[in-house]
């Protein structure tokens, strides 16, 4: 078994470009917190890179600052807010769509890489922020 001198990744076969591919998606991935999206859980958003599918936002199931991306949900973002695979509970999932829809210019945009990390939390607006005004 050999091992990658710049990523140190054993390499052991054909699985090794997926699994390796899914470690670069996990690093480009933007971890946003409750204190960042108004929402009670952590979200992942992350640019195109090589991926088939459309923007999605991944969603921590469980509540808090926790950054666990094997216990998720999967977000669709266009043309509307809607679930792709996860068991994300209705009430979570109003308030996910709710912050999804605030921020449904910036989050494409990220998706596209036409904005980077920096500017996508500038831009990013926070869900229940203007309710109490």
């Amino acid at each position: 078994m050999a091992v990658g001198l710049r990523t140190g990744v054993a390499r052991s076969g054909r699985n090794d470009t997926k699994q390796q591919s899914q470690s670069l998606d996990l690093f480009a991935m933007a971890n946003l917190f409750p204190r960042t999206t108004g929402l009670p859980m952590t979200v992942w958003v992350s640019p195109r890179g090589r991926a088939r599918h459309d923007a999605r936002v991944k969603v921590c199931l469980a509540h808090g600052p926790r950054m666990d991306i094997s216990n998720t949900a999967i977000e669709g973002i266009r043309p509307q807010p809607r679930r792709l695979r996860g068991p994300l509970p209705a009430a979570d999932f109003e308030q996910v769509a709710a912050w999804i829809a605030l921020n449904e210019a910036a989050l494409p945009d990220f998706w596209n890489g036409e904005i980077d990390a920096i500017e996508l939390g500038a831009r990013l607006r926070t869900v229940g922020a203007n309710e109490a005004g």
